[in-house]
């Protein structure tokens, strides 16, 4: 009988043993994984951001671009920045989700974020520093640089690649860029074919605002001049533009600078009042109407739903859309 005993203990020792050893060991091995499948990047302002899960799933954007090459990249939104403004001004990459709408791009609602519980939140450096404090409290932000007029595609590229390492999309990332240069080249050449290589041209988007008319020049520095510029066309403004977005100011007597022979383009949206002079209260204007290219109808209205500080995505829209209006 004491046999039994000692023997029914030492199994009843060996089973706790056991049961212990199933207890802590996974649990270590979690923590092993955890810390494995961590990743660390570094934003557009030099901070590190960890990701401790490893590439996010649920994704806030604050900015457009990055939330139109979040979609580009196969990521669905969770939430997006004034859902109705991103519909009307970028359709070449479309919420496919029911994306929450977390308020306006330059004062985002820290209350509904907090509500998605995202995984990361994607900023840029246009957003005020107080209000990325408080995202951070949130969840980690990557705070991109958007623009950087000394490299304008450079740096969409830039941020094209933060985000595909921080979703884990690293190879749609690649397909990206070598589609958008594929674009590009073809776009060079079918301009060249159509003789139209070096064409001077303008781009510009304008605003009324009461009875004041303000157009904003796309010089070099833009995004979109960058393009231009790979396409083989010669911009032809001579306004500087700013350090971040390489736009410039000018108002309507400033357009009697540009040449004679000058290709002008504009992108306006119905959607958005006031967005679009060119087909509205300039066509009563004297000295727009006196102008040699509307007079020789060389402006040219590009579609609607083309983001001009957009990603890849809205870049090949825009490319097949100048070569279009110039070819005719």
């Amino acid at each position: 009988m004491r046999r039994l005993l000692i023997t029914a203990a030492t199994a009843t020792a060996a089973a706790l043993a056991l049961t212990s050893c199933g207890t802590t060991e996974p649990a270590a091995d979690d923590n092993a994984k955890k810390n494995a499948d961590a990743i660390t990047l570094t934003d557009g302002t030099g901070a590190k951001v960890t990701l401790k899960n490893g590439p996010a799933k649920k994704v806030v954007g604050t900015e457009w671009n990055a939330v139109e090459s979040l979609i580009s990249l196969g990521v669905a939104p969770t939430g997006v920045a004034d859902v109705k403004g991103y519909k009307t001004w970028d359709t070449a990459a479309p919420l496919k989700n029911d994306a929450k709408d977390v308020g306006t791009r330059g004062e985002p609602s820290m209350d509904t974020i907090a509500s998605l519980k995202p995984d990361l939140i994607i900023a840029t450096t246009d957003l005020p520093a107080a209000a990325v404090k408080q995202l951070r409290d949130i969840a980690p932000v990557l705070n991109l640089r958007p623009s950087d007029a000394a490299d304008p595609i450079g740096q969409m590229t830039k941020n094209l690649d933060l985000l595909a390492e921080a979703t884990g999309t690293t190879e749609q990332a690649t397909k990206l860029k070598k589609d958008f240069e594929a674009k590009l080249a073809e776009g060079k050449k079918k301009l060249a074919d159509a003789g139209r290589g070096g064409a001077k041209y303008a781009f510009a988007d304008g605003y009324v605002t009461g009875n004041q008319t303000s157009i904003r020049p796309y010089t070099g520095g833009s995004l979109i001049g960058a393009v231009n510029e790979k396409l083989g066309l010669e911009n032809d403004w001579s306004v500087k533009g700013d350090k971040a977005y390489g736009l410039g100011t000018t108002d309507v007597e400033g357009l009697t600078k540009l040449d004679e022979d000058v290709h002008f383009a504009y992108i306006g949206n119905d959607g958005d009042k006031g967005s679009n002079p060119f087909a509205g209260v300039l066509k009563k204007d004297k000295v727009w109407t006196s102008l040699p290219f509307v007079k020789k109808d060389n402006v040219h209205r590009l579609p609607d739903g083309i983001w001009m500080f957009g990603g890849t995505a809205s870049m090949n829209t825009y490319v097949d859309s100048v070569v279009e209006a110039l070819k005719k």
